[in-house]
């Protein structure tokens, strides 16, 4: 079972869209779990899911998780598919609870109440990629795969 959820190509593509979702959402799970880059760090963040959305707080502990321990775990290639599927799983909890009302753009102008859905719609697709296709060349999946 978990040979098989190791199990990945050498692939090259699959390193580049691991490499590029890791980092990007290690900056957004960063700013959740640390305050890095101007984020609000885990108290200030699981008070806006508890007390501003109303979320479970085992649902925003695990939301914190998936973006702050799952880029991590991309960008070394390690569980791929369970850290994929982690950011896969936030991003269409976010676009139904938060950016889906406000249509499909992101607001680079000011124009909107808030943001559109495209970076999710983005991140859901390359997560998908992942939770098929693995890690890739590169990864620790695939090295532990192989022995």
């Amino acid at each position: 079972m978990l040979k098989k959820l190791l199990a990945t190509p050498d692939d090259l593509a699959l390193l580049i869209l691991r490499l590029v979702l890791g980092g990007v959402f290690f900056i957004h799970g960063a700013q959740k779990a640390l305050g890095w880059f101007g984020g609000h760090g885990l108290p200030g963040t699981l008070d806006a899911f508890t007390q501003g959305m109303g979320l479970p707080l085992l649902v925003a502990v695990l939301i914190v998780a998936a973006e702050f321990l799952g880029p991590i775990g991309l960008i070394v290639g390690f569980l791929t598919r369970p850290a994929a599927a982690g950011i896969f799983a936030v991003m269409v909890g976010a676009i139904g609870l938060v950016h889906l009302k406000h249509g499909f753009f992101m607001n680079w102008f000011d124009k909107q109440a808030g943001e559109g859905y495209g970076y999710h719609l983005l991140a859901i697709g390359i997560s998908r990629a992942l939770v098929v296709g693995g890690g890739g060349k590169a990864s620790i999946d695939r090295l532990l795969s192989r022995e």
